[in-house]
């Protein structure tokens, strides 16, 4: 029983790589109680400042708060590990890499609060107009990127792991890669040119005409997301955005309304003046509307056409959603038949008249085998039956 108490006393002194087992459960112990100490960050700390943000006028403070909650509540997971490296009897290669580890985690707290809070601050340049919503997306992006580099290069130090050696080799395995990855290097570069040239912006209607037409949802490195109006999404690479014929139809001014109205051609001259002026009248004067300095609305008698006498009706309205201007021309599609009809006119459709005249009749005459007139027989040609 001595030898085997002794052996026990062994291998709870002993434990793990020269740790003991009561070192181990204190250290779990202290680990638990950073995650405790978590729990009551977020759950307290946190949401006292959130209370103290919500009482403000400005939002920044809101999404800043809220972006930097994840990175602040490994605060107490990196203090319990320091801790645990403290308490711990640690020599030589294990008392390193828990120094080392204890210094990643937080180089990782920082660079990741860093990382966390670029989108508040890109915000402000959002809200302030400085920058447009897709450039501030991209530089939000690539921000990122760099700060994680940045961070990625600090943790690799720490664990002694040469930076040089490996930028360098990257920058050869970068070369082979542009030459096999000239596409995407287009593609980078179109982007840059959509963004720089504000050809549109996320939210915008665009029409490239024969190819597609829907709503800009993001503009990736590579590519740029349209949703479609059957709500299918379509990836297009951004080079066959930047060079081809790109309809914004979400920088318009307003949205114009141009049509022909056919009318039949027993018109008067009067019941013309009148219909015109009539519709004239209701563009102006309805908030439906909207007021084109560059050009006036108007509605005029315009062409005599083969089979109607033609008017031209062209308004504006302002540039509101596909649901909104269908209603509008609805509208003016009602009250314009109701004023053609009130003054006595109609419309035309197109239509072809065929006139027929008869003939003389024909007399024909015919002969027997030896010369002598047997009968005359008189035809006359019926005239043909067209669609009028």
């Amino acid at each position: 029983m001595e030898g085997l108490t002794e052996i026990i006393m062994n291998v709870w002194d002993e434990g793990f790589l020269g740790i003991g087992i009561t070192e181990i459960i204190v250290s779990l112990l202290i680990f638990i109680a950073g995650a405790i100490g978590r729990a009551f960050f977020v759950g307290r700390v946190l949401k006292w400042l959130e209370t103290l943000t919500a009482n403000t006028d400005s939002e920044i403070d809101d999404v800043l708060l809220e972006s930097l909650k994840k990175p602040l509540g490994y605060i107490p997971i990196t203090v319990a590990l320091y801790f645990i490296t403290v308490y711990l009897p640690l020599s030589g290669v294990a008392d390193t890499f828990a120094t080392n580890l204890v210094k990643a985690m937080i180089a990782f707290t920082i660079f990741s609060a860093l990382a966390n809070s670029i989108a508040p601050v890109f915000q402000i340049f959002t809200s302030s107009s400085v920058l447009t919503r897709s450039m501030t997306m991209w530089l939000e992006r690539a921000a990122r990127i760099i700060i994680w580099i940045i961070g990625l290069g600090i943790i690799l130090d720490i664990f002694g792991i040469q930076i040089g050696p490996l930028v360098a080799g990257l920058g050869l395995f970068s070369v082979a890669v542009a030459l096999g990855a000239q596409d995407l290097f287009k593609n980078l570069i179109s982007g840059l040119l959509i963004i720089g040239e504000n050809r549109f912006q996320p939210g915008d209607r665009i029409e490239v005409p024969g190819s597609l037409h829907g709503i800009v949802e993001d503009i990736g490195f590579r590519s740029t997301l349209v949703r479609m109006f059957d709500t299918a999404p379509m990836l297009v690479p951004n080079k066959d955005l930047s060079d081809v014929k790109v309809i914004n139809h979400g920088n318009m001014e307003y949205r114009r309304i141009s049509w022909t109205i056919n009318l039949i051609y027993s018109t008067t001259q009067e019941q013309l003046a009148t219909i015109c002026e009539e519709i004239s009248t209701f563009i102006n004067t309805s908030e439906e509307f909207a007021i084109n300095p560059g050009q006036e609305s108007f509605a005029r008698t315009e062409e005599l056409a083969s089979s109607s006498i033609d008017l031209r009706v062209l308004c504006y309205t302002d540039p509101v959603g596909l649901t909104d201007f269908s209603k509008i021309k609805q509208n003016l599609i009602f009250e314009i038949i109701k004023i053609v009809r009130s003054n006595g006119s109609e419309f035309a459709y197109p239509s072809t008249s065929v006139y027929v005249e008869n003939t003389d009749p024909l007399d024909i005459s015919e002969y027997s085998s030896d010369g002598l007139k047997s009968k005359d027989i008189s035809h006359s040609a019926a005239p043909d039956k067209g669609d009028d």
